[in-house]
């Protein structure tokens, strides 16, 4: 018996709709897999990014930050999309074409206009500062440049998320899917890491090292040793020129001649003292501080009207613009005392010398107070304290707060201090009510006080200013002095207050981006002017007048010799 198997016709397979053909943006953002949120944080993070900070920045620099806006911005957006996920309950919607349309379309419109805005406030700092503004047209090239930046990043970032999920599959065959997927993220992020810090950064470290001590032991063509005994490298110096350092030589060779001090003081004029130990003088911060306190002996400066302790920066640098207003006005009856620490840049010697600058600063002046303390107080001159950026770091570590200051100084000028100075921080967050915190006032202004314009601040609350004066110059647009880790997620005072006389009404703070936009002004921060940033030119000549002036000084004298060093060549 045959039996016969009918066989049911089947449905006709369902014809698909004809797919919408998109343009080339839609099959780029799908080829890349770019998250509709993520690029909604994008976007606004670029946009914020072309807003005011306080330095004006080309389109090159532009570029930099706005990439590095729009990549942390998208960032955000993927972890805002990812948390939501594990926290709501349901699916979450996809955005669809019209979605996408919308926010192609605002993206276009607000990149525009933020872009034509932020040449226009370029513009306005610029010609605040006194600089020449680039054309807008120009700016249309930081939209590209920026985006790929971002792109680079983000694909980076993703290069490691690849990484991780191979390595969580790998781990997957022998230990449970959870578990393989933690140790493999940890184990992706922790070689990241190791790679950037040891081959990376211990490079870049290397390198750097290695390009600055030899910068170190360089001689500028202008500068040769001096033949007066009275400078440290000079016939029977105890430190021996070749010792000093660049800038070591730079400061002993520097200086006002006394042709030079008598024609501004007139007669009486005599040669300064000036005594510095560099890093190859002594091996240690002790010894050389111990060295320079020798060298003061030798040529007699603890016989003179002023003595004054210098912290330099992280090169050794000494800011002459700052040093000389006081052989001037004293006419040579001066001496000054440095030490060196480090041959590296401030901002590489905070990273990986601060604590070096600290204790230079205490060893030099603890060494120099205890000679001169021994002195009879008739008999000894006045004691000052001068630093400078990382310098002024380095001086304030030598004190334990405000009494202690007063105790043991005649006089202390700061300038632009890092907003990481303790002593700084501690002072403007006790600051008398009512004050700023561009213009804080402390104490009631009896030891410390802080200006902008030294011309004119430091008579605040009022003229009568007892000794000993300390004093901190600090620009409202000098970025070393105003960046921090907490501008990352905290609003700062200063940028809830009105607005320095150097600074855009139209800065303000945004979570993150204002991180990055103080951050890149640091880069160039003394690339603007005197008197803005963190470039300083003469003011130093109005504070000491104010701090420590000799007898019979006047205003007049103190406008004179404010000419004469910012006019002066070099």
């Amino acid at each position: 018996m045959t039996t016969t198997t009918t066989r049911r016709p089947t449905p006709a397979e369902p014809e698909r709709p004809p797919q919408p053909r998109h343009g080339w943006w839609w099959r780029l953002l799908h080829r890349w897999h770019y998250g509709f949120v993520g690029l909604i944080g994008a976007v606004t993070c670029f946009c914020l990014s072309l807003t005011p900070s306080l330095l004006p920045r080309g389109p090159g620099l532009q570029a930099v930050v706005g990439g590095v806006s729009a990549a942390i911005g998208y960032g955000l957006g993927v972890l805002v999309v990812w948390l939501a996920g594990r926290l709501w309950a349901g699916p979450v919607r996809r955005p669809g074409r019209t979605a996408w349309r919308v926010l192609a379309a605002t993206a276009a419109v607000a990149v525009l206009i933020f872009l034509y805005l932020g040449a226009g406030w370029q513009r306005e700092i610029h010609e605040m500062m006194g600089l020449e503004a680039p054309g807008r047209p120009r700016y249309l090239l930081v939209l590209p440049l920026a985006a790929l930046l971002a792109a680079g990043l983000v694909g980076l970032v993703r290069l490691l998320r690849h990484a991780a999920r191979g390595l969580g599959r790998l781990f997957g065959r022998v230990i449970p899917a959870p578990a393989a997927r933690v140790l493999a993220g940890l184990a992706v992020v922790l070689l990241a890491l190791g790679v950037l810090n040891g081959v990376v950064l211990d490079g870049f470290f290397a390198v750097t090292d290695r390009s600055f001590k030899a910068i170190n032991g360089e001689t500028e063509p202008d500068v040769s040793p001096p033949e007066d005994p009275l400078r440290s490298g000079g016939p029977g110096s105890l430190v021996s020129w070749a010792s000093l350092g660049k800038q070591g030589r730079n400061f002993v060779a520097g200086g006002p001649s006394v042709e030079q001090l008598t024609r501004f003081g007139g007669a009486g004029a005599q040669r300064s003292i000036r005594v510095y130990a560099g890093l190859d003088s002594a091996p240690t911060s002790r010894d050389r501080a111990a060295l320079a306190v020798a060298e003061l002996r030798r040529t007699g400066a603890f016989d003179r009207k002023v003595l004054v302790v210098i912290t330099t920066t992280g090169t050794g640098w000494v800011d002459q613009d700052a040093v000389d207003p006081l052989e001037y006005m004293y006419r040579g009856d001066s001496a000054m005392v440095g030490l060196q620490y480090s041959y590296l840049p401030s901002w590489l010697s905070f990273l990986v010398d601060k604590e070096r600058a600290r204790q230079a600063g205490r060893d030099l002046f603890n060494a120099v107070y205890g000679a001169w303390s021994k002195l009879p107080p008739g008999g000894r001159p006045r004691l000052l304290l001068f630093g400078e950026s990382l310098g002024s770091f380095g001086a304030e570590s030598a004190f334990s707060g405000a009494d202690d200051i007063r105790n043991r100084v005649d006089g202390m000028l700061l300038v632009g201090p890092p907003n990481r100075n303790e002593l700084w921080r501690e002072f403007v967050a006790d600051r008398d009510p009512g004050s700023s915190e561009i213009l804080p006032r402390y104490g009631n202004g009896v030891t410390i006080r802080f200006a902008r314009d030294p011309a004119t601040d430091l008579d605040v609350p009022t003229p009568a200013w007892p000794a000993p004066r300390v004093a901190y110059l600090q620009h409202p647009s000098d970025p070393i002095v105003w960046w921090s880790p907490r501008l990352v997620l905290s609003r700062p005072d200063w940028l809830g207050e009105p607005r320095g006389a150097d600074v855009s009404p139209a800065v303000h703070w945004y979570p993150f981006v204002t991180f990055w936009l103080v951050t890149a002004d640091m880069a160039f921060s003394t690339g603007v002017p005197a008197g803005h940033g963190h470039s300083y030119g003469a003011e130093p000549v109005a504070a000491w007048a104010d701090i420590a002036p000799p007898a019979g000084w006047t205003p007049r004298r103190t406008a004179e010799l404010t000419e004469l060093i910012a006019t002066r060549p070099g």
